[in-house]
């Protein structure tokens, strides 16, 4: 049995594949045999099935798409059911699934329900948990009442005692003089912050001005000071996934996360749509919303084409920026005034119309059929010229 040279394969596969695939499937199937050891007839019998395959899934000229991928996506959709993800442990961490999910990305929603990023380290600090934790640590935002087991307000002496949690500072890998050089930044406040000295874990705050009525509301302000990490990131935990440590974060700020030291930025991800449009572009959001709509059918079980999944993709990334689908982005959007009025708002649409004197090309799907006339697709899209002589 004689096995093909790669320069050998190299020439089958141009000679028999280049002309009858796309170029990124030629590539992929080039790529894919390179690698293995295959005889002549081995390698023709793989590049036939790919071809007659290939053909198979062309689409036809003229053929109703977005119907297909509408009853597509639509049918299995009644089957979704509400579905939370609870993370084990973390009772406050939870990642909303199923029909829920699915709303929130085709109606292209500003935040998530429940934004979560998965952040992955880089070799130095995905190994060791310790290092992973004092990854987690620099991103974790810790606030003053985070590490606060108690407060005590004296109006007699326009003083508040803040009783630190030496358990949650351990945790949080904060000190007393880390919470005093926090607040001490807060700009209103006109105070000492005395370090008790009987007590290492309370901090004493007396007023040079008391004002008894606003006591409580600067203890608020106090309590809500941020003393490290990043705004917005609530919680970290930590999972180990194979040989690594991964960090999972309740909160999303993925332009902040991914300068921090220790972080792998190619790898890390955030449910939150928008956030990646606005860090790495459109083109990430469109392959970002492809990966979360998949992964929310797959947790369902349910077998959709990821090709009717890209078009809806591709329909709201088309104008470069994430719109949804409804009549304040993709339907709204349409060029015709009779397909825009058949959605929602009718007279609105028609009164709008009428006052800016627009026309419509009757080029879709609906207007055609408001109309009475046949849809142009299928047969209907072509049209016969006869010449008499």
């Amino acid at each position: 049995m004689k096995f093909l040279s790669r320069e050998e394969k190299e020439e089958i596969i141009n000679k028999k594949a280049r002309e009858h695939l796309s170029p990124a499937i030629f590539e992929e199937l080039k790529s894919k045999v390179m690698e293995m050891d295959l005889t002549k007839e081995e390698l023709e019998r793989i590049i036939n099935e790919v071809i007659v395959e290939y053909r198979s899934n062309l689409i036809e000229p003229g053929e109703a798409v977005g119907t297909v991928t509408a009853q597509s996506i639509g049918e299995p959709g009644t089957q979704m059911t509400l579905r939370t993800f609870h993370y084990a442990g973390v009772r406050e961490l939870n990642v909303t699934l199923g029909l829920p999910r699915l709303i929130e990305l085709v109606d292209a929603r500003k935040t998530p329900s429940n934004p979560v990023m998965t952040i992955y380290l880089d070799e130095e600090h995905s190994k060791d948990k310790e290092r992973a934790l004092e990854v987690a640590r620099r991103i974790e935002m810790t606030k003053v009442v985070n590490v606060t087991r108690g407060y005590d307000i004296d109006l007699y002496t326009a003083t508040i005692i803040l009783h630190l949690d030496p358990e949650m500072l351990s945790d949080k890998g904060v000190t007393r003089e880390d919470v005093i050089n926090a607040i001490k930044k807060l700009r209103s406040l006109k105070a000492d912050i005395i370090p008790d000295e009987t007590d290492k874990y309370r901090i004493i705050i007396r007023f040079q001005e008391p004002e008894l009525e606003k006591l409580e509301r600067i203890k608020d302000k106090i309590l809500d000071v941020k003393i490290k990490g990043i705004k917005n990131i609530k919680r970290v935990i930590i999972q180990k996934r194979g040989d690594e440590y991964v960090l999972i974060s309740d909160g999303s700020n993925l332009e902040e996360v991914m300068r921090v030291k220790g972080v792998d930025p190619t790898r890390t991800i955030t449910n939150n749509i928008h956030e990646i449009e606005k860090v790495l572009g459109i083109e990430a959001a469109r392959q970002a919303l492809i990966n979360e709509i998949m992964n929310v059918l797959e947790e369902q079980g349910l077998d959709v084409d990821i090709r009717h999944v890209m078009l809806v993709a591709d329909l709201m990334t088309r104008t470069g920026t994430v719109k949804q689908v409804g009549r304040h982005g993709v339907t709204g959007e349409k060029p015709s005034v009779l397909a825009r009025a058949a959605f929602e708002v009718t007279v609105k649409h028609l009164l709008d119309a009428a006052a800016r004197g627009e026309r419509d090309e009757l080029k879709g799907v609906a207007e055609n059929v408001i109309i009475g006339q046949l849809i142009p697709l299928g047969t209907s899209m072509v049209k016969l010229i006869m010449k008499r002589r």
